[in-house]
C-alpha cells in the first residue's frame, strides 16, 4: 500500500467533519471539501508540496475533485483512495468511530431531492399545476449530478451548519 511505503504520505480525508467525526481512516487529516481550494492555493502551503498525498471521502467523488486542486497548486504526487472510506471499512483497514453517527451528504441529497420532489407533486395537485415544475427542476437536477458527477445541493449541504 502506498501509505505504508511512502515516509511523507499524508491521508487527507475531505468529508464534512461531521461525516469524519462518524467514522474516519485512523491517522487521516480532515480538510473538508469546500476548504480544499483556499488551502491548496494558499501562499505558504499548509500542507508540504513534496509530501504524497492521498485523498479520500466517503466513495471518491469529493476526493477526485480535491485532488484535481492539489495537482493544480502544483502538488506532484496526489492519490485517490479508490472506493473511499466505504472501502477503507470493507478491506478491514484501521478506522476511528466517533461517539455520534452524521448523515452522509449523499443520503441528505436523497432526502431533499425528495422532500422537493413530494411537495412539488402535492402543491401541483392542490395549489397550483405550476408547482410541478419544482419537481421537473429536481429531477433535471438529478440527471444533471448523474451525468456530470458535480452535484450542486450536496455542496450547498455540505455548508449547512450541521455539517460543520
Amino acid at each position: 500500500m502506498l501509505l505504508a511505503s511512502t515516509p511523507n504520505a499524508i491521508l487527507l480525508d475531505v468529508r464534512t467533519p461531521a461525516e469524519f467525526g462518524g467514522i474516519h481512516a485512523s491517522g487521516a487529516l480532515n480538510i473538508p471539501l469546500d476548504s480544499i481550494q483556499s488551502i491548496a492555493l494558499a501562499g505558504p502551503a499548509p500542507l508540504p508540496k513534496e509530501a504524497t498525498l492521498c485523498i479520500l471521502c466517503e466513495k471518491g467523488g469529493r476526493a477526485t475533485v480535491a485532488a484535481g486542486h492539489f495537482l493544480s497548486a502544483g502538488y506532484p504526487s496526489v492519490h485517490v483512495v479508490e472506493g473511499g472510506t466505504q472501502a477503507w471499512v470493507a478491506a478491514g483497514l484501521p478506522v476511528v468511530k466517533g461517539s455520534k453517527s452524521a448523515i452522509s451528504i449523499e443520503r441528505q441529497v436523497r432526502i431533499g431531492a425528495g422532500a422537493l420532489v413530494l411537495t412539488g407533486v402535492i402543491l401541483g395537485f392542490l395549489v397550483n399545476h405550476a408547482f410541478f415544475g419544482l419537481s421537473a427542476f429536481v429531477g433535471a437536477g438529478l440527471v444533471f449530478a448523474g451525468i456530470t458527477d458535480w452535484c450542486g445541493m450536496g455542496l450547498l449541504l455540505a455548508r449547512a451548519p450541521w455539517n460543520r
